[in-house]
Formats: structure tokens, C-alpha cells, sequence
């Protein structure tokens, strides 16, 4: 597993290089365009007609095939889960092609999510190359998904900790190994090609005296209150406007992302693309003002909805990455001006805002407090950004929002089809994921998955069976110590919750689900 772990990592950081690269050529075509275009009305108007034609193009590229819309983060949850088997090939090239034009046409959108599903579909190739089961398959899936992260943060232990806390939410030695074996692999190669220097590169003179720590647990809850509302106003364009939007116009829908992509190319160029041209102001440090900050993070939060509403074929991690540099920014400039810290510790408010802002939308803050050091490149800040990260997280839990890729991996497996044989009823309304543990003596012990009595609304994703993914069918037998990975409708989340703590509660105390609920 460790070898074929480092050749995922090898086949990865080759893609990813040639992804960034080309993303990056983009951008630079873009800013080019700019300057050429500016004052020149004809010139504006031939570039609205460019991206309608781009919008036309990357819908069809979607229709063709649906599994590369949005981020790819979900897809990739579900492929590990045994519940979409993607075409990993045609996967890889159309939404290499998808990331590309949408970097051209300036949408708001990130490299990570794309990355991390090239990834997984290049693990997926190595497994069918070497012919392997769907266990190893499912590891390998991983392995590439965590390398995929790894090459486009240049952060590898990033991707090790996002694959594992989000996508395969299992740890064991041999799986922590061959991930780590993958995503150094991939970071070795890709930044041989281009380059060892973090993408975020704020020089800090230090950490924030422990004197100044009241405004780290102000800015934890700050971002926790924002990371929260970030999910809802994000789900709400996705479902509520352009859901709506999508049942007259279809993929036509994507036409007003792009429009709104001209629009800013002529009016704010700094909202355009995933938000190198912000990280640069800020890196600068010349003109910074409340004014400027704020209409930044309002202009770039609005602009990545728009794109991510109408399901456009890219990432919103280094959208939110760079929304969290903004939300940080504006607490340095506050406390600067109001209290007497010290104006060089600015960029440590930065970066405590990404990893606030991080957990309080992922809720994944051990990823987010690892993050924040490799982009930075220091441990300078690592207590300050635990401190934020985990007041951040607890907020956000506390204010009953649905962690942003988990609701998004509900909406997927709630449109998939049910596995066959599944007895399970539809889940309908707005869903949640949770794992439970069939206890010794419990229950559910020895049952058929068609003869427990589920609570309603209730469907089994999948079975971690020692290790192993077990697609659930209403004749798979349920054994002790299975983890089950249920969809539920959140409405009914409370009761569900009791009456499915009762039915795997185990004879002894801590055998059950009540340990294990916190994982999914």
C-alpha cells in the first residue's frame, strides 16, 4: 500500500502540476485581456460574447458528464462510500478542460475541490491499472485525494488530515501511511516544477502576546458567527435562487455567473478568479482600509455564491481561505485602531482569520490550525489559531448549521439512486449525516438491514465493516462493531437520534454509538 500510495502521489503531483499550471496561464491571459480591453467598448462587448460562448461550452461539458459539477469534493465522499462509480479518465480531462475555462472567465472559484477530485479519480486509475478490490480501491481513492490537496495548497499534511477528517473519516496505521506516502509524493513533485514558497506568504514577527489573547477568543467567536452564516447564505443561493432558477433555464442558469464575471472584470478585477490578486493587496500591506477590506469580503462572498449557486465546475475552499484573510484582516485593523497592538502583528489576525473562518465552515479545526502553518510556512501562530480554530467550531455547532461538505455530500447521496435491495424509505427535506456503531448484544446485532425497525426518514449510506466498506443491501447482515454512515432528515434529527442510540446501544456501556457520533 505505501508503494502504490507514492505512485498515486507521483500520478497526482504530474496532473496537479499541469492543472496549476494551466490555471495560473490563465489568470495571466486574463489580466492581459484586461488591460487591453480597458476603454475600448467593442472590445467589451466581443468579451460578454466570449463568455456566453464559454458558458455554453462548459454546460454542455457538464451535461456530458454530471459527476464533474460543483467542487468534486462530495463526489469524491461518495465514490469512497461505494455510492458513485465515476468514469475516472473522462472525469480527469473534462474537468481539467472545466477548471481552465472557468479560471479564463474569471469566476470565483478554487483549484483545491477540482484538485482533490483529480486526485481521487487518478487513485481510482492506478486501482483499475493494477487491478485491485474495492477496499484497496476506496484507499487508493483516498490516497489521491489527499495527494490532490497536497499539491495545490503545497500543504501535504493538509491533505493527509482533510482526506482523512472528511472524505474517508476512518484512521488507521496502514491507511495514515499510505496517505502520507501519497500527498509528500505529490507535493515533492509539484513543487519541484513550481516552486516551494506558501501560497499564503505573510511574514510575522512573532506570536500575539498572551496579553492580546482576549481578541483571539473575540475573533474564535467572530468567525464562528460568520463561518455559520457563510453555509447558510450559500446553501440558500444554491437551493432557494438559483435551484429555482435551474427548473426554467436548466445549465442556462450558468450564463448569469459568467455575466457577472464581465461585470467585474470592468468594475472590480480583484473579485476575479480564486483570489491571488487579494492575497497580493494584502501581502503589500499599502491601503489598507476598513472601507477597501470590507467591500472586498462583501463583493468576493457575493461573487462565490453566484458561481457556486449555479453549480459551476469549481472549488469555494480558497474563496473561503481568502474570505478568511479578509474577516482576520479587518479584526487587525480594529484592534489596531482601538486598543495598542501593534500594527505588525496585523498579519497574525490574517492568519487566525483563515483558520476561523475554516473551522467554523468545514468544522474540520484540526485540518484548519495545520492549514494555517503550512500556508504561512511558521508555528508563530499555532496556539492563537487552536485557540480561534476551536472557539470558531464550537460557535458554529452551537448555532445549529450544517458543516458545508457534509450538507453538500447529503444533497448528493439524497439524489442518488438506493442501493439495490435497500429497505430503507426516502429521506425527504433537508438531511444530516451521522455514524452509529452496532453494539455487542444491541438490537441490531445479527439483524438483516430489511428487518430492523429504522426510525422513519432514516436510509444507511454505508458500512465500515474492519475496516472494509460494506455497500448496505436489505439483505446485508449487520455484525457488532459495524459502523453504520446514516442520512437523516434533520427535522426529526433528536428523536431519530434516541431511537437509533437505542436500537445499536450494545450490553456494555461504552460499546454503541454515543463515541462515535461526533465522526461524521
Amino acid at each position: 500500500m505505501v508503494g502504490e500510495g507514492a505512485l498515486v502521489g507521483i500520478a497526482v503531483g504530474l496532473i496537479i502540476t499541469g492543472y496549476r499550471f494551466s490555471l495560473a496561464t490563465a489568470e495571466r491571459t486574463l489580466r492581459s485581456l484586461i488591460d487591453m480591453m480597458s476603454g475600448h467598448a467593442l472590445a467589451a462587448g466581443g468579451w460578454f460574447l466570449a463568455l456566453a460562448v464559454f458558458s455554453v461550452v462548459i454546460a454542455r461539458l457538464m451535461q456530458y458528464e454530471p459527476d464533474t459539477r460543483g467542487s468534486g469534493i462530495p463526489q469524491i465522499d461518495a465514490e469512497v462510500t461505494g455510492r458513485l462509480d465515476m468514469a475516472w479518465a473522462r472525469v480527469i480531462a473534462i474537468k481539467f478542460v472545466e477548471g481552465v475555462l472557468c479560471t479564463l472567465s474569471g469566476l470565483s472559484l478554487g483549484r483545491e475541490g477540482p484538485s482533490v477530485l483529480l486526485g481521487g479519480m487518478a487513485g481510482k486509475g492506478v486501482s483499475r491499472l493494477f487491478g485491485k478490490k474495492q477496499g484497496e480501491e476506496h484507499v487508493l481513492v483516498t490516497c489521491g485525494a489527499a495527494a490532490g490537496m497536497s499539491a495545490a495548497f503545497h500543504a501535504p499534511l493538509t491533505g493527509v488530515l482533510f482526506a482523512l477528517e472528511e472524505i474517508h473519516r476512518e484512521f488507521n496505521a496502514p491507511l495514515v501511511i499510505s496517505v502520507m506516502t501519497a500527498a509528500s509524493m505529490a507535493d515533492f513533485v509539484c513543487s519541484h516544477v513550481l516552486g516551494i514558497e506558501p501560497v499564503l506568504h505573510f511574514s510575522l514577527v512573532g506570536d500575539l502576546p498572551h496579553v492580546d489573547y482576549g481578541f483571539v477568543l473575540l475573533m474564535g467567536l467572530i468567525c464562528g458567527i460568520l463561518g455559520a452564516l457563510h453555509n447558510l447564505g450559500m446553501f440558500a443561493l444554491q437551493e432557494q435562487v438559483f435551484g429555482r432558477l435551474r427548473k426554467r433555464m436548466g445549465d442556462g442558469v450558468l450564463l448569469i455567473a459568467f455575466l457577472c464575471a464581465g461585470v467585474a472584470t470592468f468594475t472590480f478585477p480583484q473579485l476575479l478568479c480564486g483570489g491571488d490578486a487579494i492575497i497580493a493587496y494584502l501581502e503589500s500591506g499599502r491601503g489598507l482600509t476598513f472601507a477597501m477590506v470590507g467591500a472586498l469580503l462583501v463583493g468576493k462572498y457575493l461573487f462565490t455564491g453566484i458561481c457556486f449557486g449555479t453549480g459551476a465546475p469549481g472549488g469555494t475552499l480558497l474563496p473561503l481561505v481568502i474570505m478568511g484573510s479578509l474577516v482576520g484582516t479587518l479584526c487587525g485593523l480594529a484592534a489596531v485602531g482601538a486598543t495598542d497592538v501593534p500594527l505588525t502583528y496585523l498579519n497574525n489576525f490574517i492568519v487566525l482569520g483563515v483558520a476561523g473562518m475554516f473551522a467554523g465552515s468545514v468544522r474540520a479545526p484540526v485540518t484548519a490550525v495545520v492549514l494555517c502553518f503550512e500556508l504561512t510556512g511558521t508555528l508563530d501562530t499555532l496556539l492563537a489559531a487552536t485557540a480561534v480554530a476551536l472557539v470558531a467550531y464550537v460557535t458554529a455547532n452551537l448555532m445549529d448549521v450544517e458543516p458545508f461538505y457534509e450538507k453538500l455530500l447529503s444533497d448528493l447521496l439524497a439524489k442518488l439512486p438506493e442501493p439495490e435491495g435497500s429497505s430503507n424509505v426516502e429521506v425527504e427535506g433537508s438531511k444530516v449525516l451521522h455514524t452509529h456503531v452496532v453494539g455487542v448484544g444491541s438490537l441490531a446485532e445479527g439483524r438483516q438491514i430489511k428487518d430492523v425497525p429504522w426510525p422513519k426518514n432514516t436510509l444507511v449510506v454505508t458500512i465500515d465493516r474492519a475496516g472494509q466498506r460494506v455497500i448496505p443491501r436489505g439483505t446485508t447482515q449487520l455484525q457488532a462493531l459495524d459502523q453504520l454512515l446514516i442520512i437523516m432528515d434533520s427535522d426529526l434529527e433528536a428523536d431519530t437520534q434516541l431511537l437509533l442510540t437505542g436500537l445499536c446501544r450494545g450490553l456494555s456501556t461504552g460499546v454503541g454509538s454515543g463515541a462515535q457520533e461526533g465522526k461524521a
